[in-house]
């Protein structure tokens, strides 16, 4: 790890924001040795489109990123052949396929733009897609509103900050981008570690980076942004000086594995242990490693594409899935026990937890979308 919060420009970033306390370690050893409750699947439905794609149809398509609705009225989800298909929450129902016929590459991220948004267009969703574009869709009408189109990149990772002003954006060319959301151009650009000069004399902390980025997110304070990828770095950057105010190296960020709550920031990594991890910004350290021992198909370890906080209780559980044994499991942060779980024929490549916690959403390789129940 590298960088000290309390010599960088963090201390001008201080986070609110509490966190459940910590077990004993007696306490921590005893709870792990029991079993997870199993998720019940509430529905599943195929990832198809009658007549969609044209060239293709009524083929089922994996599916690579979800996400709730802000009202967890709908679960979107972004498949591998481009079409974002939106479900009924309750029942799993087909409502609509968001299409660009143009468009045959994976749907790689989604975010709904936050209901505080000033934007007078509501039910905004955001599409990232590995053929470089960022689409905006009004959802009730399945239309498309806007296209940004990012040349000679792939784009991985995309997140609002909290009032919906700004999108940033990141991929294959190690850069991020941070747009206007009205204006749809780039406010500022957070650049590759191998196309940069030091922001600021005295820069200490590794600003940048080296391979592509498949994480992002904001957090509660707007000029804070969480990112991670193939570079085994996770670097949180304040956007008004546009330089990293912290450094973590180690993650395999591979996915929407990056999360944000309080003074802690959960990663995810794509690798056979150390997968799920908890970090304290105001030190820079490793708090926790969620333990994850193999199981399931041979005894292969699940390695995390998909990581997040709760939000209705302020961070109390985590969620994550990923492939090799794919699971989904649910943990207690004060406990760092396993407290649910679930095996799938597929990895499990996105998760998304409901803003009432009751309800995780699923994407998998096996072209189902599903929402499980919390127990």
């Amino acid at each position: 790890m590298m960088g000290d919060a309390e010599s960088s420009p963090m201390k001008r970033m201080r986070v609110k924001g509490g966190f459940p306390p910590e077990e004993t370690r007696a306490g921590l050893r005893a709870s792990s040795r029991l079993a997870p409750t199993a998720l019940k699947t509430a529905w599943s439905s195929d990832a198809v489109t009658a007549h969609l794609p044209r060239d293709n149809p009524g083929e089922p398509a994996d599916v690579f990123c979800i996400r709730f609705s802000p009202d967890d009225a709908l679960v979107a989800a972004g498949c591998g052949d481009g079409i974002v298909r939106i479900y009924n929450a309750d029942d799993g129902g087909l409502v609509s396929s968001l299409c660009d016929e143009r468009l045959i590459l994976p749907t790689t991220c989604l975010r709904f733009r936050p209901q505080g948004s000033s934007a007078a267009t509501k039910n905004v969703l955001v599409e990232a897609n590995s053929d470089g574009t960022v689409k905006h869709w009004h959802v009730p009408s399945a239309k498309c509103l806007h296209t940004i189109t990012e040349e000679n990149n792939q784009v991985y990772a995309l997140d609002y900050d909290v009032d919906g002003g700004r999108l940033a954006t990141a991929g294959r060319d190690c850069h991020i981008r941070v747009y206007d959301d009205v204006t749809k151009q780039v406010a500022l650009t957070l650049a590759s570690s191998l196309d940069r000069a030091p922001s600021f004399p005295g820069e200490t902390v590794h600003s940048g980076h080296s391979n592509r980025i498949f994480g992002l997110r904001f957090g509660v304070q707007r000029d804070m942004l969480l990112s991670g990828g193939w570079d085994n770095t996770v670097q949180l950057w304040d956007v008004r000086t546009q330089a990293a105010t912290l450094s973590i190296f180690g993650p395999h960020v591979c996915g929407d594995a990056l999360d944000l709550m309080g003074n802690y920031i959960l990663t995810g990594s794509w690798r056979p242990a150390d997968q799920l991890q908890l970090w304290d910004i105001r030190t820079s350290g490793l708090v926790c490693t969620f333990p994850w021992p193999s199981q399931g198909r041979g005894s292969e370890p699940c390695q995390v594409y998909a990581a997040q906080f709760s939000r209705h209780d302020q961070g109390g559980t985590v969620v994550a899935g990923g492939s090799g044994a794919n699971e989904v499991r649910a943990f207690s942060v004060a406990t760092r026990k396993a407290v649910a779980a679930l095996t799938l024929p597929k990895g499990v490549y996105g998760l998304d937890l409901s803003c009432d916690g009751r309800r995780i959403a699923a994407a998998a390789g096996d072209h189902h979308v599903r929402v499980l129940e919390m127990p």
